[in-house]
């Protein structure tokens, strides 16, 4: 079990995608369909839908907030995110969707090590408390 630094609450389960590089939820992601876009990211066309989503990092923009909620309303974002470096911009998106749509999506940091140990796993499971563990 890995215990989180909780950014955003909420329990969640699902598949692991694990980024290569990080992604921008503005421009680079389609919120309606939950697939990155980025003709430059080695995972363009991966779905984000309902996955655990690890990264080391997004590519933050002021404008990510209104994509992040944006898909966790129509139900295409990832069932949370776990990240290396907190961002403030999926924080406030997740957060603004809990209170306008009644819909969480978790987010979390771990360190490297942790972000690297959950890499190798198939399916995560995330409480409320921030405890991860295998699924």
């Amino acid at each position: 079990m890995i215990r989180a630094r909780v950014l955003v609450a909420g329990s969640a389960e699902g598949p692991v995608l694990a980024l290569d590089e990080p992604l921008s939820f503005w421009g680079a992601f389609d919120p309606r369909s939950g697939i990155i876009l980025d003709i430059h990211h080695p995972q363009r066309g991966a779905c984000l839908k309902r996955t655990i989503l690890l990264m080391h990092e997004s590519r933050g923009s002021g404008s990510a907030p209104g994509a992040i909620a944006e898909a966790i309303r129509l139900g295409t974002a990832p069932a949370a995110i776990i990240l290396v470096a907190a961002d403030i911009n999926l924080a406030v998106g997740a957060e603004v969707a809990a209170s306008l749509y009644g819909q969480r999506c978790p987010i979390l940091t771990v360190t490297a090590e942790e972000l690297a140990r959950l890499k190798a796993e198939h399916r995560l499971r995330i409480t409320a408390e921030g405890d991860i563990t295998p699924a």
